[in-house]
């Protein structure tokens, strides 16, 4: 498991797509989009009933596995967790309900830093049990939001770890170019990839000294050139 020192703190980038904090028991993910194959339906897109849910429980399951695997007792979710109005549809409601009931609030708390597309959906269900907070909340020596480009405004003196961006990479072996989802950590701000899978990647144009990982099959990698196998960000 590849590790990254931020702001005097070892993380791990997972190939599920999430960020562990162990010290601190913490999961992050970004960008989870739930609801977006049911909001294409509710547009006039033709995707079969029952599709929609099982687009959320799939990418809910991951979750539950990260779970199992790490303990955490915080997830912090980095914007965008309903993707549309249309999201909050029975079948992405019912598979969030049934997931939550397996991971009750007093086991775990969830965090939820509201970016673009939940200021449009609104906040999920009471039910749920979720903390809602606005971009710029601190958790220990980092600041919490959605688009990187607001983490100037929101704690310039923690590093940052956002999403919104929905970061790849291009990558060429063999005569093949092939474009991988990815985490890009900056000198102060660090990007998660889009854990929904029902999402694209946008190819990024890192800086010198930046850090990408490329998510491959069950590994994070690091991009040949660009990331040591072990990086200290801070």
């Amino acid at each position: 498991m590849p590790s990254l020192t931020l702001a005097g703190e070892l993380v791990h980038p997972l190939p599920q797509r999430a960020l562990w904090w162990p010290a601190r028991r913490v999961l992050f993910v970004a960008d989870v989009h739930l609801g977006k194959a049911s909001t294409f339906r509710a547009r006039g897109l033709p995707i079969g009933a029952g599709l929609c849910g099982a687009i959320a429980a799939r990418d809910l399951d991951v979750l539950s596995s990260l779970i199992a695997e790490h303990r955490p007792v915080h997830l912090v979710i980095l914007g965008d967790l309903l993707h549309a109005p249309e999201a909050k549809d029975p079948e992405v409601l019912g598979a969030f309900g049934a997931w939550r009931a397996r991971h009750p609030a007093r086991d775990l708390a969830v965090t939820l830093v509201r970016g673009n597309h939940d200021l449009k959906a609104g906040d999920p269900p009471a039910e749920w049990g979720i903390d809602c907070r606005p971009e710029g909340v601190a958790l220990g020596p980092f600041t919490l939001v959605h688009d990187p480009a607001n983490a100037a405004t929101n704690g310039a003196e923690c590093y940052a770890l956002a999403g919104h961006l929905h970061p790849g990479v291009v990558i060429e072996a063999g005569g093949r170019r092939e474009k991988a989802t990815c985490f890009w950590f900056g000198s102060r701000v660090g990007v998660l990839p889009a854990f929904g899978r029902f999402t694209g990647c946008v190819a990024i144009r890192p800086e010198p000294g930046d850090h990408v990982l490329a998510v491959g099959p069950g590994a994070v990698l690091p991009v040949p050139g660009v990331v040591p196998a072990r990086a200290r960000v801070m």
